[in-house]
């Protein structure tokens, strides 16, 4: 898994990564399946109206998975990022390649991890087109339909999350020099299986706010270990790192790796939710562990 850590390094004088929990952080999708985002409003929302936005989620996640990134040929070899297999890949053209008569089945030799790579590789290419360049024209007003009847029912859950990512970008400024000043960089490590896990940021609408080799699965490695990869990739003295989830998964790694780690909560009277968490709130968390911070202060 050398590959993992192998991205170009970016000259900063200081950096911040933030990695985000998916499910139950940044999108609602079990709680509404199983009803404890309504039952926690005391009656307020309506329970099957939030079960049915979650199945219909459901389907449109498997659909796409599906029809568009080859995840029945690739569900039983989850990787745990899209250039984890890269040095496999030639770089051979693959406009022509047929996907359904190349025989991949088994991982069994470089053969079929160069397969694999060819996939992920074109996995990439669509991801970072996005699912307007895929998807025909009804599926993607009944995608826009969706999404915006959810983020009516969670009052704004979705949106203001990923208004909140926005403004973290928003906040990467450059100095005179050929230097960043202050990088500020979006990650997203989920504990579901990673094409899935693609899927969801395209359909969330979180494509813009994480690129995908920002996407990492800790399906079969835990948390701990992509922590420490991503440690390991932005490395150096001035880096900080802050964790974003709702799991104790994600808790007890950023307490391992001595990173701060803010707790959300879907509940109305959660101290960090969607809307109300703001940047003040992120950054009296990093100023605990990495002291009082010097630049980009004054931001809601």
């Amino acid at each position: 898994m050398d590959g993992l850590v192998n991205a170009s390094a970016i000259p900063c004088e200081n950096m911040i990564v933030y990695i985000w929990d998916m499910d139950e952080t940044l999108i609602l999708l079990k709680s509404l399946l199983d009803g404890s985002y309504a039952e926690s409003f005391n009656g307020v929302k309506e329970s099957r109206k939030g079960t049915d936005i979650g199945k219909h989620w459901e389907n449109h996640i498997l659909q796409v998975c599906d029809d568009y990134f080859f995840y029945e040929q690739m569900e039983n070899y989850n990787q745990p990022c899209l250039d984890a297999l890269s040095l496999y890949d030639d770089g051979r053209d693959l406009s022509d390649y047929n996907f359904n008569s190349d025989g991949f089945k088994h991982m069994h030799d470089d053969a079929d991890r160069r397969k694999l790579a060819y996939r992920q590789r074109v996995i990439a290419q669509k991801y970072a087109q996005g699912l307007r360049h895929v998807l025909g024209q009804q599926l993607i007003e009944l995608w826009d339909d969706l999404y915006q009847m959810t983020d009516n029912y969670t009052d704004g859950w979705f949106s203001s999350g990923h208004a909140f990512l926005q403004q973290i970008l928003g906040r990467n400024t450059l100095s005179t020099s050929n230097y960043t000043r202050c990088q500020h960089i979006n990650v997203l490590v989920t504990s579901g299986s990673l094409i899935p896990s693609l899927v969801k940021c395209l359909l969330f609408k979180l494509d813009d706010v994480f690129s995908y080799d920002n996407v990492y699965s800790s399906w079969d490695v835990g948390k701990l270990q992509c922590f420490s990869w991503i440690k390991e990739r932005f490395s150096g003295q001035a880096v900080q790192f802050c964790v974003i989830g709702d799991g104790m998964e994600e808790c007890m790694a950023a307490q391992r790796m001595n990173w701060p780690f803010i707790q959300i909560d879907f509940r109305p009277g959660g101290v960090h939710r969607f809307p109300g968490l703001t940047l003040r709130m992120v950054e009296h968390y990093i100023d605990v562990i990495y002291g009082p911070s010097t630049s980009d202060n004054g931001d809601e």
